[in-house]
């Protein structure tokens, strides 16, 4: 893509500037500023990557995920607000789920643990964990809002508070789960998945783009199941007192 080409871009969030003024959906401040942070952060992000890969210590690599996930667990934490050492629990979810999911891919020599390889795999992790913890989140206080006499009543007939938020904590680790899922199941028929696409026009040949994107596609279910799991059979504590008894919200 040459420059020119790039500069056309602008049209389209132009369209929706447009859009947005003329349903007085009062959006333009946001897509402008969004517009601009988009261009900033991706060349900055351009420019240190150069740098890392040309260095390609394992040292830094580990120190620029650990940046990933912190970033991405406080990120996540503000959709948990109220939930007892959510920042904790989501740092500890996601490094969890990056280092089995990595650690098997590097185990299993499907990838070297180099930055160019391990950085965009692991920001795939690290962003879909967070999407999907802040989804459990949201669903775990509201279950625990909706019904709270229900716990309550469980609690009363001598469930301990794991056995009264057994079913809150699954249907909250589904919820979570099922926009993966769903997007597993649309493969290659409704979607062509980014890393795919981007081989592809990168010149791959189809068939290797196709192994790697199966190999995400399975890294990033394990990936999400793993960092849901995680947090809800944590999180789901923060809602009971040391007695045993629900906390009023």
């Amino acid at each position: 893509m040459n420059n020119t080409a790039l500069i056309l871009t602008y049209i389209l969030p132009a369209i929706a500037l447009f859009i947005s003024y003329r349903e007085k959906l009062c959006l333009e401040k946001d897509i402008i500023i969004g517009s601009i942070r988009a261009v900033i952060q991706l060349v900055l992000i351009g420019l240190a990557l150069k740098f890392i890969f040309g260095i390609n210590n394992a040292y830094l690599t580990s120190l620029i995920l650990l940046i990933m996930i912190y970033n991405a667990c406080i990120v996540a934490a503000q959709r948990g607000q109220g939930i007892a050492h959510v920042k904790a629990i989501s740092f500890t979810a996601i490094f969890l789920s990056l280092f089995l999911t990595l650690g098997s891919l590097v185990l299993f020599n499907a990838i070297n643990y180099t930055p160019s390889q391990v950085i965009p795999i692991s920001g795939m992790v690290v962003g879909n964990s967070m999407v999907a913890l802040g989804i459990l989140y949201r669903n775990l206080i509201s279950n625990f809002a909706d019904r709270h006499d229900e716990i309550e009543v469980k609690l009363c007939l001598g469930a301990s508070p794991h056995q009264a938020a057994q079913s809150l904590i699954r249907n909250s680790i589904k919820t979570a789960m099922v926009p993966t899922i769903d997007s597993m199941k649309t493969l290659g028929i409704v979607q062509l998945p980014g890393m795919m696409t981007g081989l592809i026009l990168a010149g791959v040949a189809p068939e290797t783009a196709i192994k790697y994107q199966i190999m995400v596609a399975f890294m990033l279910t394990g990936a999400i199941t793993i960092s849901s799991f995680t947090a809800s059979y944590w999180a789901y504590r923060g809602f009971f007192t040391n007695k045993a008894q629900l906390i009023s919200k």
